[in-house]
């Protein structure tokens, strides 16, 4: 296959059930008979990247760390730069469909939406580390803040980090960071998903949506 890969980055609040739907569609998308593989990652970190992984270690496991919101903004930012290098442009030259869980507009909302560093400082940084490796398409699971934290409470199985422990506040105004975000976008690269409806059916939207972006793409 000489064509490039396929990007799409699944996005969204805490407790949105972004990660939860990506490999229910991942798992779908292998039971398919396809002329590409599909290559599943997530941020901070990446799949078999050591130090894209020793940064998320200290970003979300490190809760004693008091990282300040410049240094949390850059430590996001090299980690996506490793992983990249590494993992991401790899599978894309190689021509397969990439899904991960984050990816830069989580930046752009979480540190500079509602750490208030500013989205256009933020987008810079981050710029200069991707070096123009953005999704072709970015889903968006949109929930509201006290049903997300909910979720979260509940289910004992999800990774508890340390941001899914920030004040309530915060997590309104990244709620806010992701509605500016797709009211912004123009280039119809970016999807909002009612992520309150049931697994089932968000799982069914997404599959759906990720379907017709590989028929465009890739002819099937």
């Amino acid at each position: 296959m000489n064509k490039k890969g396929l990007f799409i980055t699944f996005e969204g609040p805490d407790g949105s059930g972004k990660s939860t739907v990506l490999a229910a569609v991942y798992d779908m998308l292998k039971k398919n008979k396809h002329a590409f593989n599909v290559a599943i990652t997530r941020e901070p970190g990446g799949k078999n990247n050591v130090i894209a992984e020793e940064i998320r270690n200290i970003l979300l496991n490190r809760i004693e760390y008091q990282i300040s919101p410049r240094a949390e903004a850059l430590l996001f930012a090299a980690s996506r730069a490793q992983h990249v290098k590494d993992f991401i442009l790899p599978n894309i030259e190689a021509g397969n469909l990439v899904l991960c869980d984050r990816y830069i507009h989580s930046s752009l909302v979480y540190q500079g939406y509602a750490r208030k560093l500013g989205i256009d400082q933020i987008w810079s940084i981050n710029a200069f580390g991707i070096n123009h490796v953005l999704p072709d398409l970015t889903i968006v699971f949109m929930i509201n803040p006290e049903q997300g934290l909910a979720r979260i409470r509940h289910n004992q199985l999800r990774e508890f980090n340390r941001l899914d422990q920030e004040a309530l506040s915060l997590h309104q105004l990244v709620y806010e960071g992701y509605r500016k975000i797709i009211a912004e976008n123009h280039n119809h690269t970016i999807i909002e998903v009612n992520a309150a409806l049931p697994l089932v059916e968000v799982t069914t939207n997404v599959f759906n949506i990720i379907l017709e972006k590989i028929k465009v793409h890739y002819g099937e």
